[in-house]
């Protein structure tokens, strides 16, 4: 347990070998004498790198991330203080805004102004950000590492601020639900709400998780909110907002993908109902959904959209994609299952229309978590390359570095632009009207937020070099190469 005895530094210095060995990290005096053969360098590293006894703080963050000192293994280290030192470094307050430049969007930022937001947008950030931050956090990073979905109190108290109602979006389906504790009215909530909150999401760094609390949920409710009987609308509504009951869109399959037109999942018309037979690929939820809303071809050609609940004949397998299984993308099978009449969507034979009517909207939603994530990007950048140091200089110091940066950010901060345009659209344009103007828009959009977010994670692996995804850092070493290149050119060549 970290404690406020005060050491000297001449005290500390004397703890430098292996078996009795301090270092001191911001002011801070942790005893490394027991844990030393248990670090992953080995204590050679401790002691070669001549830290051991010494203020290793430069040394430490060139390597760590703030977070390791704030482990519970790690904090019971901390045996004191160094005599008249004051700590230098210290964590963003939960739920508190970065003050890392670009690391929130300009209408965060201090001394900038936009026409979007008002107070109660401002209110909802920051309360969203804390309770993502206190609540979900801590259940995000240790189902990411487990694989497993996520805990079953995440969604209830998801549930008691509203907040899978609210990521649906604007709409009657908010009438009389207190939002975050009130801080905005449902009749006050729009599209920059709901942009927040996909964006605040997205700094989990959970990707899979994040898609596990309910990415399913607000594609799959949609249709039924839209096109279902009031009496099985109401009941799933009500299931799914109280954070019982899981909701996934079951569209794509292995043979189709994307391509609707393509579907083979069969339902055959009986009497008081369908029998849905055939299989669904690629599931957001599908693993732990209750129910499925399913796109099935018909005898006569047609599509036809039905919600079917997890019971007999209903198999779910997980399919482990490149991300998190905590997502609980699936491989389902559906054997003879009997779906009944009050369970169809919209009209028989006429399913396209209701496959098709939220596509703008998970589009535009997918833009927003995608620059709310490329944002996340950019300030972990931006701290790494400032502590970081190379050939005994800041990491950017680095030409190509601050290249990197620059790319990065005008990618980030025109996305953001062109999504809050389009959201202010959104905000004064009804169903109908965002059909007719705003699809195209939407879907460029999201196909430049994609682009650039790979740009950016592609960039994001040079910087971080080692510590990313990969080994190498090929852009330093290119610079390297042409620098040197450089030094061998004639003298005397001109165009």
């Amino acid at each position: 347990m970290a404690t406020t005895k005060q050491y000297t530094k001449e005290e500390i210095a004397k703890h430098n070998k292996p078996g009795d060995l301090w270092i001191v990290v911001d002011s801070r005096v942790y005893d490394l004498s027991k844990f030393a053969d248990l670090h992953p360098g080995g204590v050679s590293v401790l002691v070669d790198a001549d830290v051991a006894g010494q203020d290793a703080t430069e040394t430490f963050f060139s390597l760590h991330r703030y977070e390791v000192l704030e482990k519970p293994q790690y904090k019971r280290l901390q045996i004191g203080v160094v005599v008249g030192e004051e700590r230098q470094i210290f964590p963003r307050e939960v739920g508190g805004l970065s003050k890392v430049p670009y690391a929130e969007p300009m209408w965060l930022s201090a001394g900038y102004h936009s026409p979007y937001y008002k107070d109660h947008h401002r209110k909802l950030q920051t309360a969203f950000r804390k309770f993502m931050e206190e609540v979900a956090m801590p259940d995000a990073q240790a189902r990411e590492e487990d694989g497993k979905r996520p805990s079953p109190y995440i969604f209830e108290e998801m549930a008691k601020q509203n907040i899978t109602a609210m990521r649906m979006g604007p709409g009657p389906h908010l009438k009389g639900r207190v939002l975050m504790n009130g801080i905005v009215k449902p009749e006050d909530f729009d599209f920059f709400h709901e942009l927040i909150m996909a964006q605040e999401s997205a700094r989990l760094n959970a990707r899979g998780y994040y898609d596990g609390i309910g990415g399913g949920t607000y594609i799959g409710l949609p249709p039924i909110v839209n096109f279902g009987k009031p009496p099985l609308r109401d009941k799933i509504v009500e299931e799914v907002f109280s954070g019982k009951k899981l909701v996934c869109l079951a569209i794509s399959e292995a043979f189709a993908g994307s391509d609707v037109a393509g579907l083979k999942c069969h339902a055959k018309r009986v009497e008081n109902g369908w029998i849905v037979t055939g299989t669904k690929k690629w599931i957001t939820n599908g693993t732990f959904a209750d129910y499925f809303t399913v796109g099935c071809r018909t005898d006569q050609g047609g599509l036809v959209v039905l919600v079917i609940e997890r019971g007999p004949g209903v198999e779910t397998k997980p399919i482990k994609t490149s991300y998190s299984t905590a997502a609980g993308t699936a491989f389902i099978t559906f054997d003879n299952v009997f779906v009944p009449n009050e369970n169809l969507l919209g009209q028989e034979n006429k399913g396209l229309q209701v496959i098709l009517s939220n596509f703008n909207h998970e589009r535009w939603g997918m833009a927003c978590g995608s620059v709310g994530a490329q944002r996340y990007i950019v300030e972990e950048c931006f701290k790494w390359v400032n502590q970081r140091k190379v050939f005994g200089k800041p990491l950017y110091s680095q030409a190509v570095i601050r290249s990197k940066l620059a790319a990065m950010i005008t990618r980030v901060e025109s996305a953001q632009s062109w999504l809050e345009s389009i959201t202010y659209q959104m905000n004064n344009m009804n169903y109908k009207q965002q059909s007719q103007y705003l699809a195209g828009q939407i879907a460029l959009v999201k196909k430049y937020c994609t682009e650039t977010a790979q740009e950016t994670a592609r960039d994001a692996v040079q910087i971080f070099g080692g510590r990313s995804i990969t080994k190498t850092a090929e852009d330093v070493l290119g610079d390297l190469g042409v620098r040197q290149a450089l030094r061998t050119m004639p003298k005397e060549t001109r165009l």
